[in-house]
């Protein structure tokens, strides 16, 4: 939108002048407009986890959790310099890690800096991810004031021996009363993470978990397939013939297992892994990604989206710290060309509830919709290709299929 506000750059091949440029397309923000704000700190580390988070013992000198969202603000208002017309912030989305073991304080004033610097649309979605262990009633009382609309906690499992499979710290009723003081503190909109297909759960602890989520009175639900990432303490596990490799068969009865269970209790699915239960208790911000908007990542090793390209932050937080002093604190980009962007569409599309406009598809994509109609995995209505729950269990193979 507009004409960027900042000089041009020597090098056109850098960061810099990719993001200048794509910020002057007027197609900035047409889709809708997001801020990821990513918080690297934790406790401990998760067996499975292979995001960019950090304990304290790996942050090293120079990195503080108290001086955290300054260092944030700084980069959104590095960001806004980059807009000489700025698009309104229609959803925010605070991830790590845990922005929870910021303080309240910290999160909203880094929500308070997007608005100093962008402007939040009306009606906007702020949302923040919160581990159970690292919250209360008046903490999240704090976030509610401080202009959160939205939390999503990791309850992950209710079945003890799950979580310590998983390295989670907090009890299975953690995650419940943080779901209650959520809901007292005002939120309207609370979502449960759950996981599925670790290893030694069975059908009826998946099924219990379900079944608590369902009872906590959440207006949404995210469940994920268990993914052994390489380099995790897991997968070492794994490996090492300590528990065994999750099954692909026992995932998908699991997949099942929560379709049955959530739409019995009024969700439906609205993208392969989310339920909500009706279109308001939907994430915007997630939608904003798969529907093709464009958002700004800060933090380390955040990701950032504007219209042909695509760039990545420092990972480490005392590398980004260094970086943004000296402009954007980016560590490479891509351009993304016709053939991704056309990828990334039909990918992120296909996996929604409201389906593939038919329009977006090339000629062999097209006769591969067909196929896959025929085939059972898919419907085609209004103009649209939307999955059947056949079509959702292998949901990259007709990705793969659309896009050959």
């Amino acid at each position: 939108m507009g004409v960027p506000a900042v000089s041009p750059v020597a090098d056109p091949n850098s960061p810099a002048a990719s993001v200048a440029a794509a910020a002057a397309d007027p197609a900035t923000g047409a889709a809708g407009f997001g801020f990821y704000v990513h918080v690297p700190f934790c406790v401990s580390r998760c067996g499975y986890c292979d995001f960019n988070t950090y304990t304290a013992s790996e942050l090293g000198a120079g990195v503080s959790r108290d001086t955290y969202a300054s260092i944030v603000r700084a980069e959104i208002r590095s960001a806004a310099a980059q807009f000489a017309t700025k698009p309104k912030v229609d959803t925010v989305f605070f991830g790590g890690g845990t922005p929870t073991l910021l303080s309240a304080a910290d999160l909203a004033s880094i929500l308070a800096e997007i608005d100093d610097a962008f402007g939040l649309a009306a009606g906007y979605e702020a949302t923040t991810e919160a581990n159970p262990e690292s919250v209360d009633a008046d903490y999240l009382a704090e976030l509610h004031d401080g202009g959160f609309t939205r939390l999503s906690v990791g309850m992950q499992s209710t079945a003890s021996h799950v979580l310590k499979i998983l390295d989670r710290e907090h009890s299975p009723q953690k995650a419940l009363n943080a779901v209650a003081y959520a809901h007292k503190a005002g939120f309207e909109h609370v979502s449960l993470d759950l996981i599925y297909g670790t290893p030694g759960e069975t059908a009826a602890d998946f099924e219990a978990s379900l079944d608590a989520a369902v009872d906590a009175g959440v207006d949404h639900v995210s469940a994920y397939a268990l993914i052994v990432e390489d380099g995790t303490a897991l997968a070492r596990r794994i490996r090492s013939g300590q528990v065994p490799q999750p099954s692909d068969d026992t995932a998908a009865d699991r997949y099942l297992a929560a379709e049955a269970v959530l739409a019995d209790a009024g969700f439906h699915w609205y993208e392969v892994s989310n339920w909500a239960r009706n279109e308001a208790a939907q994430c915007r911000h997630n939608l904003l990604y798969w529907e093709g908007g464009h958002w700004w990542g800060a933090g380390p090793g955040a990701h950032s989206h504007l219209p042909g390209v695509r760039w990545w932050n420092h990972k480490h937080p005392s590398t980004y710290g260094v970086a943004l002093a000296q402009g954007l604190p980016a560590a490479g980009h891509e351009e993304l060309t016709d053939d991704d962007q056309y990828l990334e569409r039909i990918l992120l599309r296909t996996r929604l509830a409201s389906g593939l406009p038919l329009s977006l598809l090339r000629p062999t994509g097209k006769a591969a919709a067909e196929h896959a109609a025929d085939d059972g995995l898919a419907v085609i209505e209004d103009g649209r290709l939307k999955l059947t729950l056949r079509g959702r269990l292998l949901a990259d193979a007709v990705v793969r299929d659309l896009t050959s």
